[in-house]
């Protein structure tokens, strides 16, 4: 029972009594998923969303996170897309300065940037299990100094802060399963992105509320939103950012069964990501985003691809293989994704032992971070290999299980 639960399918299938059932998707929401439109807290002024922000992190503080974890509706379609446009307009917030001394200074608000650049770097390091709530308490804590009065540079870091917070609260909501929290983290860190006048901050998180619906079926939603981050920072952005989104773009085309336009979005993405010197003066959050992740990313949609087409295996090989060869081992969740994504490429390219010696390799990797996004992919593997009977598959199968289970 316990594997049973663990890798989310039932004992008798576990067991290989029955047959797999499949689960159709349901509006191209992941199976499991509650199909509903929950209300999202599109606003745009910024006491209101400093009123969200502060009401949804103090009320996500007291949540039960299993019972969050089982609320798994998501809002998608025009309900999403129609909101997100206004992101776009030209309204100007905080324009009149005030002399009012709020209860914090310039070095305070320093050390409060400074303390999320360290989850940031956790988040990148161990994923969000252990850390989510006391991103939350942070992140209610800079709500809670935004309803005060203060100096215009002092509120203009505080949103901007705030934002990023939320950026990060949403990533490790996800991180723990909690899809619908993710969700409506993404949505207020954007909102706040508006007062604090950073529209690359702005486009780089439309990017990932649209990695998150392409992670749960949604391309042409995700698409929408790429192309509403790229007509907002057009003009302004700068290489990395921009490969980013190109990225973001052809994992959409990929997932919409359109080869030919991936092809040419990945290009354009190493194209941009070519142009990047050491005189871009790129902020911290898109550092992450360097020759390993380009490749990693690449990788994992030519992996979507080979799973329809095998032939693509190859190419998914080749750029998952390079990113490994790149990857900072401080970075645990993108190096057990791109190891279970190597396995599962060289499953589809007909070498089990090479699937299985990487596959055993990424379950180690994976007790390391704390994960949804592996745990997913780990059940995805162990699906590809149940079927098989060799000795060493079973081993590798045994493995994940246990894997999982802890």
């Amino acid at each position: 029972m316990l594997y049973a639960n663990a890798l989310g399918i039932s004992e008798a299938e576990l067991f290989g009594d029955s047959p797999a059932p499949t689960h159709p998707a349901e509006n191209g929401v992941l199976t499991g998923s509650v199909v509903a439109i929950p209300i999202l807290p599109w606003v745009w002024e910024p006491q209101r969303t400093v009123d969200a922000v502060y009401d949804t992190s103090r009320d996500d503080l007291m949540l039960d996170r299993r019972q969050a974890v089982k609320a798994l509706a998501i809002t998608a379609g025009l309900p999403l897309i129609d909101p997100a446009q206004r992101w776009l307009s030209k309204t100007a917030y905080l324009s009149e300065e005030t002399t009012h001394s709020g209860r914090i200074g310039i070095e305070e608000v320093a050390r409060i940037e400074a303390t999320a650049d360290v989850f940031r770097t956790w988040d990148h390091t161990h994923g969000g299990g252990l850390a989510r709530k006391a991103v939350i308490g942070q992140l209610n804590e800079v709500a809670d100094l935004l309803r005060e009065t203060h100096p215009n540079d002092i509120s203009l870091r505080l949103f901007h802060v705030m934002a990023e917070l939320s950026k990060i609260a949403a990533t490790m909501s996800w991180d723990c399963g909690m899809q619908t929290a993710a969700q409506k983290y993404y949505v207020l860190a954007l909102q706040a992105t508006k007062p604090a006048g950073d529209r690359h901050l702005g486009a780089s998180i439309l990017a990932s509320m649209a990695r998150q619906l392409l992670y749960l079926g949604h391309p042409q939603d995700a698409l929408e939103l790429i192309r509403l981050a790229l007509d907002g920072v057009r003009s302004t952005i700068t290489p990395r950012l921009l490969a980013m989104l190109h990225t973001r773009e052809a994992w959409a085309y990929a997932a919409l069964g359109r080869p030919e336009a991936f092809r040419k979005a990945t290009d354009s993405a190493e194209d941009a990501f070519a142009e990047i010197s050491d005189d871009d003066d790129d902020p911290v959050w898109i550092t992450y985003f360097d020759a390993a992740e380009l490749a990693g990313v690449t990788g994992g949609r030519y992996l979507d691809m080979a799973r329809k087409d095998r032939r693509y295996a190859s190419d998914a090989l080749t750029y998952i293989g390079k990113a490994l060869q790149l990857r900072q081992h401080s970075s645990m969740r993108s190096l057990a994704l791109d190891q279970v994504g190597l396995s599962q490429a060289h499953l589809l390219n007909g070498d089990l032992d090479a699937a299985v010696s990487v596959g055993i390799t990424a379950t180690h990797t994976a007790t390391q971070v704390q994960s949804d996004r592996v745990r997913e992919q780990l059940k995805d593997l162990y699906k590809d290999i149940k079927p098989l009977r060799e000795p060493a598959v079973v081993g590798l199968a045994q493995h994940i299980r246990e894997t999982l289970a802890r």
